[in-house]
């Protein structure tokens, strides 16, 4: 096993030799002792699909072809420097979510072509983590993905996930195209590379029969152990764990580590002279952030805000018994994708623009058809879906209790007293402006392939365990409170307090710790079923929201509870409302909708 050193012990006492010796070199140059092998390490998360650019306004910005071509330079500066006389090598990872679903993968799955696979096949990954937005249409499409991975010989790590229930996952780990963890050599030197994927993936996400093995810091601990017992002695975790504050928690329980690179949280880390985007502000930290593993030795943390905006670029030092002995502050840190007039401007990839964002900007252009007016800015910004009530939320829950109501006797269900939408299922990510409303916006609202669905006979008291799962970890008025499970309703109203307890659920549903938030639940006719926190008695009501939820994400506490899918994707009734001359006829009025809520 390798010496556990503190980069901070090393940099002091180069520090004091330096000033011992009366020397002018500074404590953050490279002696030769110090390190026999460099690494560049290029990395990214969160990919979610975003291929073209990084949206209306910013459209200089992003976009997989321009990040492919910085990829490329990269690589080839990190090769061909010869300003290090000792061993180097470069390798490049992604921490997950490369696919979000959406109308950019849309126009894979109509094309039977994965753009996003497409994407990664072409810029030439070494590994990529398994990230939750992976999972979200299942276990098949998400095999199909990584074979479609074909050319280039990424591998797909998750050291926390076991696939033996899931043949087809199950397939690809057998062949080595998934896999636990991996090793590539450089320049002679060998690196050893972990994944791990959030242990929340069932809660948020479609891993059907997918095992999420609870004892995370173990499994990885383990791949490090088999690493340094195969001679493999510097060690790279790309983690998914939604929160770069979870992989520094994680740190504390493991080592033998010698860096992360986080995903899943899009938090900015950056020093005062990165180039940022537009809007961009106000970083979390530096690039790196410093975290300590269990034996005190200090492990730079790496992460992007993702969508292929960043490119992060860390550059670290090993010496000979694999030890992490310095880190190139001035050669390491995000790299902005950039195009247009920009300073920092680069050509598009040719190859990838034309295999990949050139087809998805022609099936994009194809649904930009007009359906709808809104007569006022609709809130669908993420950290206010996920917190408070918003009009957005108020349209998109109306829209899924107008439908299910509409086709409850096709199907032979009760219509549907009260519907929920979750803040999780609205990513479009902006306050949209008042005007048209295109096909294309309301597949950037609601783009999963979730179904409309119909949960019946749910008692009253169930009820308000939903709804306090649906607040227990949000805080009413703080943007950065929320989370997915927060519900956007229709068909009533009701009142909580961030003050009350939060709701506790055990991994089968069950409520482990009574939640107090939920005061007050009245339905639109003017049935109270929650007075003063306290449960009326009355007859059990029908609910009616995604089949996500209805199969317990976000950890909904229906428990196993029959439901009836009405063939309806929650995007087609949104679109259906508001075009049907039932539903909103074309407009969205502000008396309706107003921008509060």
């Amino acid at each position: 096993m390798k010496r556990r050193t503190s980069i901070i012990g090393v940099l002091m006492i180069l520090t004091l030799l330096v000033i011992a010796c009366g020397g002018n070199t500074s404590p953050t140059s490279i002696p030769e002792s110090a390190g026999s092998f460099r690494l560049t390490i290029l990395h990214n998360n969160d990919g979610e699909s975003q291929l073209v650019d990084l949206g209306s306004g910013l459209e200089d910005f992003g976009g997989v072809a321009r990040f492919s071509s910085v990829v490329r330079r990269e690589k080839q500066e990190g090769s061909s420097d010869e300003s290090f006389a000792g061993k180097s090598g470069v390798i490049m990872v992604s921490s997950g979510d490369s696919s979000l679903a959406g109308p950019e993968f849309t126009a894979g799955l109509e094309s039977k072509i994965f753009f996003d696979a497409l994407a990664l096949d072409l810029i030439g990954y070494d590994a990529i983590a398994l990230g939750n937005h992976d999972f979200y249409l299942g276990p098949e499409v998400l095999a199909e993905f990584i074979k479609q991975v074909a050319d280039s010989e990424a591998i797909f790590l998750s050291a926390n996930l076991d696939f033996s229930d899931e043949p087809a996952l199950q397939a690809l780990f057998d062949s080595g195209r998934l896999a636990a963890s991996m090793v590539v050599e450089r320049d002679g030197e060998n690196i050893g590379i972990i994944g791990a994927t959030t242990p929340n993936l069932r809660f948020i996400s479609s891993p059907r029969n997918v095992h999420i093995i609870r004892d995370m810091a173990g499994e990885i601990q383990a791949e490090v152990d088999l690493l340094e017992a195969a001679g493999v002695n510097k060690i790279v975790l790309i983690s998914h764990l939604q929160d770069v504050n979870a992989d520094i928690v994680l740190l504390e329980q493991i080592e033998g580590v010698d860096v992360v690179v986080a995903g899943g949280g899009n938090e900015l880390l950056a020093d005062e002279n990165t180039q940022l985007i537009p809007n961009d502000e106000d970083p979390i930290g530096p690039y790196p952030i410093m975290a300590t593993d269990i034996s005190g030795t200090d492990v730079p943390v790496v992460t992007t805000t993702g969508k292929y905006g960043y490119l992060g670029k860390l550059v670290v030092y090993f010496d000979e018994e694999g030890n992490l002995v310095e880190i190139d502050e001035e050669a390491s840190g995000l790299i902005r994708v950039a195009g247009g007039a920009n300073s920092d401007a680069v050509h598009p990839d040719t190859k990838v623009q034309q295999l990949v964002v050139d087809p998805v900007l022609e099936f994009l252009d194809n649904l930009a058809q007009t359906i709808a007016i809104s007569q006022v800015d609709l809130e669908g910004r993420r950290d206010e879906v996920r917190s408070r009530e918003t009009n957005q939320g108020n349209l998109m829950a109306d829209s899924v209790y107008w439908q299910a109501r509409r086709l409850a006797d096709v199907y032979g269900v009760t219509p549907p007293d009260v519907a929920i939408q979750n803040g999780g299922g609205i990513r479009n990510d902006i306050e949209f402006p008042a005007g048209p409303i295109q096909q294309l916006d309301t597949m950037d609202m609601a783009p999963f392939s979730n179904l409309i669905t119909v949960v019946e006979s749910v008692p009253r008291d169930q009820f308000k365990e939903v709804l306090e799962n649906a607040v227990s970890r949000a805080v009413d008025g703080d943007a950065e409170g929320g989370s997915g499970r927060f519900a956007q309703v229709s068909g009533f109203s009701f009142e909580w307090s961030e003050t009350g307890v939060a709701q506790v659920l055990d991994p089968d549903g069950r409520v482990e710790v009574t939640g107090t938030r939920v005061q007050r639940v009245v339905l639109d006719d003017g049935t109270e079923i929650v007075i003063d926190g306290i449960v009326s008695f009355g007859p059990a009501l029908t609910l009616t929201l995604i089949d996500f939820l209805a199969r317990g994400g976000d950890e909904y506490p229906f428990r196993g509870a029959p439901f009836t899918n009405l063939g309806v994707t929650y995007q087609q009734a949104l679109a259906n409302y508001l075009q049907d001359p039932d539903g909103l006829n074309g407009v969205v009025t502000a008396d309706d909708y107003p921008l509060g809520g």
